[in-house]
């Protein structure tokens, strides 16, 4: 589904390189997880895959089902499934998060697929209810004045929603409680099949508990230098990434593999 091939992206603000070299290839129906230490890039990696124009790519090729991503719009990128959680979602003042969602899964469509108002409404009512999402949540304006946790649990509420082929979130889990965890995850386990992958940026392993990754990739100066199951993450967690950069340091395989 998703192929990214010795991908180099500088800052344009300040042509600072932030990946250098990055290869990275998730299948249909896997769900992947990146950590890594601050300032390696991950952020990075998530905004150049869905089109950020604070970004450009010098080198490499970001395909997604066998197209070339590189040059395509934010929305272009969109309507070809992709779909990103932000790791600090926008306030938007005067626009209902109802409206917004359901101009976002039109926009997606066809002229002759539009969804209906009603068609929406009896989804959305369910989609919330499996969340456990308050009714108020649609009437309010996009974000504002949403809790940390309320935004991260509307992103998943449009996740599932838009139905995309791949998600990439963003340090989703970040500012959790437990039970927003645990709303957060069952949405992601809800989507899991086989036309539907997702990759998931994060610093700890808490949601590992709760989402059972496929892959696990730890990413340094801007590029992928492990990949593993669960396990890794579990490593990390015990001996920290100091540890990691020692044992490759001493094993150069490891960075081959």
């Amino acid at each position: 589904m998703l192929e990214i091939k010795n991908l180099h992206v500088k800052i344009n603000e300040n042509d600072k390189e932030v990946i250098k070299g990055l290869n990275l290839t998730i299948p249909d129906g896997e769900v992947h997880v990146i950590m890594g230490p601050n300032g390696t890039g991950k952020s990075t990696l998530s905004q150049t895959i869905m089109g950020s124009p604070k970004y450009s790519i010098t080198s490499g090729e970001i395909e997604f089902n066998h197209k070339k991503l590189n040059d395509l719009a934010t929305d272009e990128r969109a309507r070809l499934g992709l779909f990103i959680g932000m790791q600090y979602p926008t306030e938007i003042s005067g626009v209902k998060n109802v409206d917004f969602i359901h101009a976002a899964m039109n926009a997606m469509k066809p002229a002759e697929q539009k969804v209906s108002v009603l068609e929406f409404m009896h989804r959305l009512d369910k989609v919330m209810d499996f969340l456990d999402i308050p009714e108020d949540y649609t009437d309010r304006y996009l974000n504002e004045g949403f809790s940390g946790g309320e935004k991260k649990r509307n992103e998943i509420l449009q996740m599932m929603m838009i139905q995309p082929q791949l998600a990439i979130l963003d340090e989703i889990d970040s500012g959790l409680d437990i039970d927003a965890l645990k709303v957060v995850s069952k949405g992601i386990n809800e989507m899991r099949d086989d036309n539907f992958s997702a990759l998931i940026i994060t610093h700890y392993d808490r949601i590992l508990k709760y989402v059972r990754p496929d892959v696990v990739h730890v990413m340094m100066d801007g590029r992928v230098v492990i990949s593993g199951d669960y396990h890794l993450a579990e490593q990390l967690e015990a001996g920290g990434y100091a540890t990691l950069r020692d044992r490759l340091g001493i094993d150069a395989k490891l960075v081959d593999d």
